[in-house]
């Protein structure tokens, strides 16, 4: 792909970008709020939308057990989006992807979630943040931009030299303009390795031996802009983290235990890159933190409580993330210093001054890993799609979308 085309795309998308959530869910802050529990709701039939009762907004449950159509089907125990910080919807919104508990990659409409067609790969692939036809794949000594709707494939990098490619693994995104990614592989001699990638240069950046690092190997990831990878640990049973330039030159090292984590990469008002997510550590363990990378600065964005999940996928609304919180509405309300959430998803700003949109109250209870609600906004904000066994645990998993896109939306997030 071109510069030009990048750079075509980044436009356009800069000047599509919607606020969401204004008109649907009122603007609160932190210290104002309490704890409020969800409506009674029947479990919403397969695509047929409906009125949250609490938020006004819409949501549409888009996955079910069994044969969706166009050969898609969904098996009983799960079937969701990716991760939290995966991006689900390609970057126009007209396809969105299915990736656990389906027959292969599952390929709905993205405004619809009609099931139009799956692909089968081995791959580990991950939306092109600013060409709505591609996602970038890595697999084996291969990095490629693959074409879904027709297959087609460009092999963007054959890496002599190095064995077992990984984009990540499980943290694969690129920068927000789809032109680095970070890898992690094995080169020729043993040494286990991450590099930096340009995908519109093809210029692979310098090896980090991360295998030399104490513990064992964790994942590793590119920043918002492209200018540092972050390479996680684990190390005496503590996930650490240490931040490089794509040159390879170590800048931070975070030997806290996750501080933070199961997170996702920013860029903050003042441009500087930071790691959204929730700290396992003092001296602000389970608050939400936003992390520079350039220096190391910690700050809170939420009290402790019960996030589990960060994403700042929707890359064309900046300035917000969205949370995902798990545990017990009776639990939660006995602890008054806790961030007064339970079992919802919200939207957070991340420039500390606590405001926040409720999105949905997810009904999700706690039993397995599948059945996390892993909350994932669209690249514009108007769509957020989470994972819920609707009160049933061990029952089914369906994903669900919230529509933050109504008719009388202003925007109120701007100010």
């Amino acid at each position: 792909m071109s510069p030009s085309l990048y750079t075509r795309i980044g436009l356009a998308g800069a000047v599509a970008v919607v606020l969401a959530l204004a008109g649907i869910a009122a603007a609160q802050t932190l210290a104002k709020t309490k704890l409020s529990t969800a409506s009674s709701m029947n479990l919403p039939d397969y695509l047929v939308p409906v009125t949250d009762p609490d938020t006004g907004a819409t949501i549409v449950r888009i996955t079910t057990p069994g044969p969706l159509g166009n050969g898609l089907a969904c098996q009983r125990a799960y079937c969701t989006h990716r991760y939290s910080s995966a991006q689900a919807w390609n970057a126009d919104q007209t396809l969105l992807l299915i990736a656990n508990g389906c027959n292969g990659l599952c390929f709905l409409d993205g405004r619809t979630y009609v099931p139009l067609f799956r692909r089968q790969r081995e791959d580990e692939c991950e939306w092109h943040p600013r060409d709505p036809e591609r996602m970038i794949c890595v697999i084996g000594r291969k990095i490629s931009l693959w074409t879904p709707r027709t297959n087609a494939e460009e092999i963007m990098l054959m890496a002599e030299g190095y064995r077992g490619l990984q984009f990540g693994p499980g943290k694969g995104n690129p920068s927000q303009d789809g032109r680095r990614i970070a890898v992690r592989g094995t080169r020729a001699d043993g040494v286990v390795v991450a590099f930096a990638f340009d995908l519109v240069s093809r210029q692979k950046f310098p090896d980090i031996e991360v295998g030399k690092l104490p513990g064992r190997d964790g994942s590793c990831e590119i920043s918002a802009l492209g200018s540092y990878v972050s390479c996680s640990r684990w190390v005496d049973g503590k996930a650490e983290a240490f931040i490089y330039t794509v040159a390879g030159d170590l800048v931070q090292s975070w030997t806290e235990h996750h501080r933070p984590s199961h997170g996702d990469m920013a860029v903050d008002a003042d441009g500087r890159e930071i790691y959204v997510g929730i700290s396992k550590s003092d001296p602000d363990i389970y608050q939400v933190i936003k992390r520079r990378l350039d220096d190391g600065v910690v700050t809170a964005l939420a009290p402790r409580g019960e996030a589990s999940h960060a994403s700042t996928r929707a890359i064309h609304w900046p300035g917000w993330v969205i949370l995902s919180y798990g545990g017990d509405p009776a639990e939660i309300a006995q602890l008054p210093k806790f961030a007064p959430f339970a079992r919802e998803v919200i939207a957070l700003r991340i420039d500390g001054s606590g405001e926040f949109r409720r999105i949905a109250y997810t009904r999700n209870v706690p039993h397995d890993y599948w059945s996390e609600t892993h909350a994932s906004p669209s690249p514009d904000g108007s769509q957020v799609i989470w994972s819920s066994n609707w009160g049933v645990a061990g029952g089914p998993v369906f994903d669900f979308v919230t529509r933050l896109d109504a008719p009388d939306r202003t925007s109120a997030l701007s100010r």
